[in-house]
């Protein structure tokens, strides 16, 4: 590249033209970036719609142009306001924006899955797999290093209280991980897209944030001549009621997790034989693992084989389980704290997999019939997230998180409530028989005790 051309641009579906510079363009022509080509945005989700393919790749792009807008629209609003607002340098632009562009790369293929839904690993932004990612050993971490900026790329990224991480002011990260930001603004609009739901955001919408000059926070000014800016508030809740209904109807819909819930099993065998680990997920593609667990599960005992084999090509065949019970927690309140102690928690495959065997033993006793069963029990909280973008609210000192007036936005409240109910707890078999389907239905309710079952079909 010439020395003298500053920015290359992409073509990109969502946003039209992407300008990066030309450090931005070597972060993403590094090997563990490349790797997110092949790391689907959804998941599991193409299963149920086919256009479901965009990578995180594709996402980083888009997530680095909004990004690019919001420090736009903060500098023009601290113009507006130089004593009550910050702007964004030069020099801390360069890194929010490298920060956004790789805030994603410690993702494993099927990720959700096996680590929100299933907790077989812990959850991808953890301190040792971000710092593991940007090591001065990996093509990235070199690339920044000579940049100088790996250490405070790494610092935004890092959780809170990280050992080693560096003071930063907190819109260094709110840019592009608080509640509403790059993030959340680009995967929706872009899985609206690529699943073909309707969904758009005003286009206004990130010429709203501001930086509080006294607390470092990144915030939406609600308050105009003291009074509510009714439409900014409306705004920012229907961008919250978009998240959840692309959670009610692509990232918890039934079919994409009953094939998640079938890789993570695969996977979870797969480790309980000590064919692979949590290391060899870090480097590989969607399509790459299932190949090395296949491979690795060669010289594993024939039985369990069989069944990962079996997994891995039924999830590739889209012969997906079917759902026998649905106990959601609108039926099921007082009985979720149990069913997640017992099949979430620490100890909680050992207890799915003894009623998973439990339940195929007593359905081949009454039916003479093999039923393979998946028992799948999701985290308490999924991927409930509150309202944390900062706000300034008429008549209130200060910025504050928008939680803080749940009360005084009913439509907040009424979303919390429908994400906790959007928990489901499911037993699926690979069966589409209904009789044999209506006797693992039967035998689970046994063994589930008093937990209520809404599923009949």
């Amino acid at each position: 590249m010439s020395a003298s051309k500053k920015f290359s641009v992409l073509r990109d579906p969502v946003h039209g033209d992407v300008y990066l510079s030309h450090e931005e363009l070597a972060v993403l022509d590094t090997r563990e970036m490349q790797r997110l080509r092949g790391i689907k945005q959804l998941g599991t989700a193409y299963l149920v719609y086919p256009g479901a393919v965009h990578t995180r790749f594709d996402h980083l792009i888009g997530a680095l142009h909004v990004t690019g807008k919001m420090i736009d629209s903060v500098n023009k609003n601290a113009e507006l306001d130089p004593s009550g607002c910050l702007a964004i340098g030069e020099g801390e632009a360069r890194i929010i924006r490298l920060a956004a562009l790789i805030h994603d790369i410690t993702h494993i293929p099927f990720g959700h899955s096996i680590e929100d839904q299933d907790g077989i690993f812990p959850r991808h932004d953890s301190d040792y797999r971000f710092r593991r990612a940007l090591e001065r050993t990996t093509e990235l971490g070199q690339v920044l290093e000579g940049m100088g900026v790996r250490e405070d790329v790494l610092s935004c990224l890092l959780p809170e209280g990280a050992e080693g991480r560096r003071d930063l002011p907190a819109y260094w990260t709110q840019v592009f991980a608080g509640t509403v930001a790059s993030d959340i603004l680009d995967y929706l609009a872009r899985d609206a897209y690529f699943t073909g739901l309707q969904f758009s955001v005003d286009s206004r919408v990130t010429s709203y944030f501001k930086i509080d000059r006294a607390s470092g926070n990144l915030f939406i000014d609600l308050a105009k001549h003291e009074l509510l800016r009714e439409d900014i508030l409306s705004e920012i809740v229907r961008l919250l009621e978009a998240r959840y209904y692309f959670s009610e109807r692509v990232y918890y819909h039934h079919a994409k997790v009953v094939a998640g819930a079938m890789v993570a099993r695969a996977v979870e065998m797969a480790l309980s034989v000590g064919a692979v680990t949590e290391e060899d997920f870090y480097d590989q593609t969607d399509a790459s693992v299932l190949e090395l667990i296949e491979r690795r599960m060669e010289e594993k005992d024939p039985e369990v084989r069989r069944k990962v084999t079996t997994l891995c090509e039924s999830f590739r065949a889209r012969r997906l389980y079917k759902r026998a019970c649905v106990f959601p927690r609108y039926e099921n309140e007082s009985v979720q704290s149990e069913l997640v102690a017992r099949f979430f928690s620490e100890g909680g495959a050992a207890n799915r997999r003894d009623a998973e065997e439990r339940i195929t033993d007593l359905v081949r006793f009454a039916t003479g019939c093999e039923v393979d069963v998946i028992v799948y029990c999701p985290a308490r909280r999924m991927q409930l997230k509150e309202a944390r973008i900062h706000v300034r609210w008429p008549g209130e000192e200060g910025v504050q998180p928008l939680a803080k007036f749940a009360e005084r936005v009913p439509r907040l409240s009424d979303l919390e409530r429908s994400y906790r109910d959007l928990w489901k707890f499911y037993v699926f078999a690979d069966t589409d028989d209904p009789e044999l389907l209506a006797k693992v239905r039967e035998v689970a309710a046994g063994e589930l005790g008093q937990a209520t079952n809404a599923y009949s079909a």
